[in-house]
């Protein structure tokens, strides 16, 4: 088992250097200079090229890129993720302002989607043909190929703009005011919600089915134990394994699936904070979002495949 761990750690390690990599370079070969549109968006009149190539200097943006590379790795050795090409600022202290937003929105969302998509799941299986899972079923395709930015925009013009119920935008932490902040969740849950929800019924019957065709459930049956003995200690366990991946997938979009989510809702997260860095070219944001999102993918990777091992003992590492 420690093998196993400490060989997925040198895996995930060389994953982050070659991704770490990729976007660094990728970032600097997009056409646009950071420093000529932090010149644009100054209150100075007017800037000289010694001034420019000052301003270049302080961020270090005149060494040769493997130099920048290698500067910028060992600042995160040191637990720092640089200063802000365009406002100055520390890259961290931002991030760990944006990082509880993204992740109060999407775990709520993530619950969401496994309290209520297993079970709906599983009822499916066990109620095979029955109208309960026709509704279910098509639901959940409706809800998979729904396109969650346009299913945002509808929710605003009908509860916000029309109805007038909920805020048309914004985040209220929970600590401010409890009643706004829940008011304000309701439609990002609900947008980022659809899509684990749908894909947790639909994988979750899939594989209850294949269990339920299994010799051992047949042989449960047959000594007359109950549908819910049968379904909760028999089946359910053995078919979590691709329902576990999913769960691993959906946790990993957290951070990285926020995107459209925050833009719509106009939420102040990391995937706003993703987006807004892109377009002005503030790199070290774009690179610390980028690290940070891909060490949790790989940390939720690791995490499932461990999770495999308990819920099959027939699993074994190597």
């Amino acid at each position: 088992m420690l093998t196993y761990i400490a060989r997925r750690i040198l895996m995930a390690l060389f994953c982050l250097f070659i991704i770490t990599l990729a976007v660094f370079f990728a970032m600097r070969l997009l056409p646009g200079d950071p420093i000529r549109m932090l010149v644009t968006q100054s209150t100075q009149q007017g800037f000289s090229e010694e001034q420019v190539a000052s301003l270049r200097h302080q961020a270090g943006l005149d060494r040769p890129l493997a130099v920048q590379y290698v500067s910028w790795i060992g600042n995160v050795f040191r637990g720092e993720l640089g200063n802000s090409i365009l406002s100055r600022t520390p890259v961290s202290r931002e991030i760990f302002k944006r990082v509880p937003v993204t992740l109060h929105i999407g775990l709520v969302a993530f619950v969401v989607g496994v309290v209520v998509g297993i079970p709906a799941g599983v009822v499916c299986a066990i109620r095979r043909g029955k109208f309960i899972d026709t509704v279910v079923t098509t639901l959940s395709n409706i809800g998979i190929t729904m396109p969650t930015f346009w299913l945002g925009v509808m929710m605003i013009y009908l509860f916000a703009l029309n109805l007038h119920w909920l805020p048309v935008m914004g985040y209220t932490s929970p600590l401010t005011d409890l009643g706004l902040n829940v008011k304000k969740m309701i439609m990002p849950v609900i947008c980022e919600a659809l899509f684990p929800l749908a894909a947790f019924a639909r994988q979750s019957r899939s594989s209850m089915l294949e269990v339920m065709r299994q010799d051992y459930i047949r042989t449960a049956w047959s000594k007359g134990l109950r549908e819910r003995a049968i379904v909760l200690r028999h089946a359910l366990k053995n078919g979590l394994i691709p329902i576990i991946t999913l769960s691993g997938m959906g946790l990993s979009m957290i951070i990285g699936g926020s995107v459209i989510i925050e833009q719509v809702f106009n939420i102040p997260g990391m995937g706003r904070l993703a987006i807004v860095s892109i377009l002005n070219q503030d790199y070290p944001y774009v690179q610390a979002i980028t690290l940070i999102t891909a060490t949790t993918v790989l940390l939720i990777n690791l995490a499932v495949d461990l999770t495999y091992g308990w819920l099959d003992p027939r699993i074994r590492y190597s």
